[in-house]
C-alpha cells in the first residue's frame, strides 16, 4: 500500500487510490461537480485541483491522477487556492443567478462550493450563453442554462440504467446536454439524475417550487412499491408528505431509487378514503364507526369463527400480525396474504427467500432468471445485475423476452426447460464459481418452485460460502406475512372455499372478489381503489407514511419505516382499527398500544425485532419427481408506473403511464 503525506500528515492509502481518495482518507474537504463515488471518472470540472509533489509545477485534478508512494499532496496552498478561484470564476461565466427561483437553492453544490471556494466578485462583463430548455420527460424539469457539463446524468445514464438516453452535442461553448432527439427519458431510474445535478440544470418537475429544503421535516421511511425495500427519506410539510428522496444502504438500494418509489407520494393526498362508508341498498353511504362495527358483529349472528383476513402488498407486519389476532381471537385460521391466488409452499422461508442478497449478486458468475421481468419487478436489483454482468457474468432468462439492458440469451418462455436443462446453460452454471438462480413471481404461479429446487443439487448452488438459491417477490409484504405465518395451505381457495361470513381486506386491491359474494366485504385501507369499489364497509386505514412500521424486503432485511405525517380525516391506523373491532367483537387481542402490539409480535417472531438480515436456515431437500410445466407469456406486472393503489391515484404516476409506455401525446393547455 503506497504512503503519500497530504498536509505534512502521512497516511497509507489502498493500492489504486486517486489523489482525491487519499485527501478524503485524511479528513481533507476535496471540492467537486463531476467526481462520483459510483461512476466513472471523467476529470473535466477542475474543481478538485491540488498541489502534488513530485510532478509538474501546477495544479493537478485530484479525481483522474493516482496515488503513488512519495507524494507529497498540498491542499490549502495559496496555489490551490488561487486555482479554484479561477476555475468557480469560469464556471460562474455563464451560469445565471438566479438561486431566489432555483429549486436547488439550498441544497446546491455550486451555491456551497462558491461560497467556501470562490472569489468575492466577477470580473465578466460580456454577454452571457444561454441554452434552449430540452424536454426529458414528466419527471425532470429542465433548465439547462445552468447546466456546467458535468456529465454525472450522462454517466449514470449509460453505466448504472444501461439506457443511452442523454448525451452531450456540440463542442466548446455550444456544448449541450440533451435526451436523445429531445425525447422523454422512459426508463425506471430516470430521476436518479436530479440528485446527481450538482446544480439546477435537473430539477423536479412534480416537485417545482413547492418548499424549499429547511421548511420540511424529514422521517426515515421504506419504499413499498417493490420488495426490494429501498431506504428513503420522506420530506413532508404540514399533513403533506411533498417528495420521498433515496437514503444511503449500500446492501439495498445503494444510493438510488426507482421512479415510482419518488414519485408515488403524490398519490397519497388524492383518492383518499377519510371517513367511514356503509353500502345500503346497493350504494356506498357516510356512516360512523359504531355503525360500522355494529353491521360487522351482526354479519357473524354470533358465530364469530366465520371470519377470514386477507392482507395488501403494501402492509407491515404490526397490522397483519394484529389483524391475525383478531382473527385467531375469533376461532378462525383464515388469513391469507397472497392475495392473486399462488399457494406455493412456505413451510421452510429459506425456499422463498432472496438468498444471495441484493448486493451479493453483483459477485455471482453465471445467472439464470426464471420467470421474472427484474426491471419492472424490482428495478434496482436489476442494476446490481448489470454489476455482475460487467464484471463478467453470463446471465439465462426463462420466460417471455423484455429488454434487460445488459446481454442476456433468452432460453425460451416454457417452463419444461428446468426439467430438461439445454446443454449450454447446464455447462455454464456447473463450471461457475458463483452460480445464482432468480424465480420470478410469474414462475411462482405456475408451482414450479419443487423444480426448481432440484437446480440446487444439479448446478451447485449452495456452496460454503455462498447460497445462490433466489425467489424474487413483488409485493413489500410479503416475506413479513410468511415469517407471521399469515397463509394457508391452498392459499386464497381455502379461504374462498370457508364461505366466511365476514372477509377483512386489508388493502386488498388486487384479488378477485367474485368468490365472494355471500360474504360481508369490509376493507380497511387508504384508497379509493378496486378492494373498496367491491366492499359493503370502508374502515379508513392509513398507509405507509402514516404510521410506524416493520417491512421485510424480499432477501429478508427487516426494516423499520417512522410515521412521517397524520392520516387525514377520520382515517384510522390500521392496528387501532382491528383493536377497537375486538372489542365490538368481544374478544380479546392482547394488546392496547401499538409498543404492546410490536412486542406481542417480537416475542412470536423474534426476528421481526431486530433489523438487518434474518436467517431462514437450509434450503430443503428437493422432491426427486418435481416437474415444471406451463409456458411463461407475460409477468405479473403489466404497467411499472401502476402496481399499487398508491400509485394509481398519483397524477404523476399515470402521466407517466400514459406518456412513457403507451405512447400518450400530453397536450398544452393551449392545444
Amino acid at each position: 500500500m503506497p504512503k503519500v503525506t497530504v498536509d505534512g500528515q502521512e497516511i497509507e492509502v489502498p493500492a489504486g487510490a486517486t489523489v482525491l481518495q487519499a485527501c478524503e482518507l485524511a479528513g481533507k474537504e476535496i471540492p467537486r461537480f463531476c467526481y462520483h463515488e459510483r461512476l466513472s471518472i471523467a476529470g473535466n470540472c477542475r474543481m478538485c485541483l491540488v498541489e502534488v509533489k513530485p510532478g509538474p509545477p501546477k495544479p493537478q485534478a485530484s479525481c483522474a491522477l493516482p496515488a503513488a508512494d512519495g507524494q507529497e499532496i498540498r491542499t490549502d496552498s495559496a496555489m490551490v487556492k488561487k486555482a479554484r478561484e479561477g476555475v468557480m470564476e469560469f464556471l460562474l461565466i455563464n451560469h445565471p443567478l438566479d438561486c431566489p427561483i432555483c429549486d436547488q437553492g439550498g441544497e446546491c453544490d455550486l451555491q456551497d462550493q462558491a461560497v467556501a471556494y470562490g472569489r468575492g466578485g466577477s470580473r465578466y462583463h460580456e454577454n452571457k450563453r444561454a441554452v434552449t430548455e430540452k424536454y426529458m420527460g414528466p419527471l425532470i424539469k429542465t433548465i439547462m442554462t445552468r447546466c456546467i457539463h458535468c456529465t454525472r446524468c450522462v454517466r449514470f445514464s449509460e453505466e448504472i440504467a444501461g439506457v443511452d438516453e442523454i448525451g452531450a452535442l456540440y463542442r466548446g461553448e455550444d456544448m449541450q446536454i440533451t435526451t436523445y432527439l429531445e425525447q422523454a427519458a422512459s426508463h425506471e431510474l430516470s430521476a436518479n439524475v436530479i440528485d446527481l445535478c450538482p446544480v439546477g440544470a435537473l430539477t423536479s418537475r412534480p416537485y417545482a417550487f413547492e418548499a424549499r429544503p429547511w421548511e420540511l421535516k424529514k422521517t426515515l421511511s421504506i419504499d413499498v412499491s417493490d420488495a426490494v425495500g429501498a431506504n428513503i427519506t420522506l420530506h413532508s410539510k404540514g399533513r403533506e408528505v411533498l417528495r420521498a428522496l433515496p437514503r444511503i444502504n449500500d446492501d439495498v438500494n445503494e444510493e438510488w431509487l426507482s421512479d415510482k418509489g419518488r414519485y408515488q407520494v403524490d398519490g397519497l393526498t388524492k383518492r383518499r378514503l377519510d371517513r367511514v362508508w356503509v353500502r345500503r341498498d346497493g350504494k356506498l353511504q357516510p356512516a360512523d364507526w359504531a355503525q360500522a362495527f355494529g353491521m360487522i358483529a351482526g354479519a357473524l349472528e354470533g358465530d364469530t369463527a366465520s371470519i377470514a383476513a386477507v392482507a395488501g402488498d403494501l402492509l407491515d407486519a404490526e397490522t397483519m400480525f394484529a389483524a391475525k389476532a383478531l382473527v385467531n381471537a375469533c376461532g378462525s385460521q383464515l388469513t391469507e396474504a397472497r392475495q392473486t391466488g399462488m399457494t406455493y409452499d412456505v413451510s421452510n422461508l429459506a425456499a422463498v427467500n432472496f438468498n444471495s442478497t441484493f448486493a451479493g449478486i453483483e459477485t455471482a458468475d453465471a445467472i439464470l432468471i426464471v420467470g421474472s421481468n427484474v426491471r419492472w419487478e424490482a428495478a434496482l436489483l436489476n442494476v446490481r445485475l448489470r454489476k455482475a454482468v460487467k464484471a463478467g457474468a453470463k446471465v439465462y432468462i426463462i420466460g417471455a423476452e423484455w429488454d434487460p439492458t445488459y446481454p442476456a440469451t433468452f432460453l425460451g418462455s416454457d417452463l419444461k426447460l428446468l426439467n430438461h436443462i439445454p446443454k449450454e446453460l447446464g455447462d455454464v452454471m456447473k463450471s461457475a464459481q458463483r452460480p445464482a438462480v432468480i424465480f420470478g413471481a410469474a414462475a411462482l404461479a405456475k408451482g414450479a418452485l419443487p423444480a426448481a429446487l432440484k437446480l440446487v443439487d444439479k448446478f451447485g448452488l449452495v456452496k460454503d460460502d455462498w447460497n445462490g438459491f433466489n425467489v424474487l417477490h413483488i409485493s413489500a409484504a410479503r416475506m413479513a406475512s410468511l415469517m407471521l405465518g399469515f397463509t394457508l395451505p391452498g392459499g386464497m381457495g381455502d379461504v374462498a372455499a370457508a364461505n366466511p361470513k365476514v372477509l377483512l381486506s386489508l388493502g386488498a386491491d388486487e384479488m378477485d372478489y367474485a368468490p365472494y359474494a355471500r360474504s360481508l366485504k369490509v376493507y380497511i385501507g387508504h384508497h379509493g381503489d378496486k378492494g373498496a369499489h367491491h366492499a359493503d364497509i370502508i374502515l379508513p386505514g392509513a398507509s405507509y407514511a402514516e404510521k410506524d412500521g416493520t417491512y421485510v424486503n424480499a432477501e429478508g432485511r427487516v426494516q423499520f419505516a417512522e410515521k412521517a405525517v397524520f392520516a387525514p380525516g377520520d382515517a384510522r391506523e390500521d392496528w387501532t382499527i382491528l383493536r377497537a373491532l375486538a372489542d365490538a367483537l368481544g374478544v380479546t387481542v392482547g394488546f392496547d398500544s401499538f409498543g404492546e402490539l410490536q412486542a406481542k409480535m417480537i416475542a412470536a417472531v423474534p426476528a421481526l425485532g431486530e433489523e438487518g438480515l434474518a436467517h431462514y436456515g437450509a434450503l430443503p431437500t428437493a422432491g426427486s419427481d418435481a416437474k415444471a410445466e406451463g409456458d411463461i407469456a407475460g409477468y405479473p406486472v403489466k404497467d411499472f408506473y401502476l402496481t399499487n393503489p398508491i400509485a394509481r391515484a398519483s397524477a404523476v404516476m399515470q402521466q407517466c403511464s400514459d406518456e412513457l409506455l403507451h405512447g400518450a401525446d400530453i397536450k398544452e393547455a393551449a392545444e
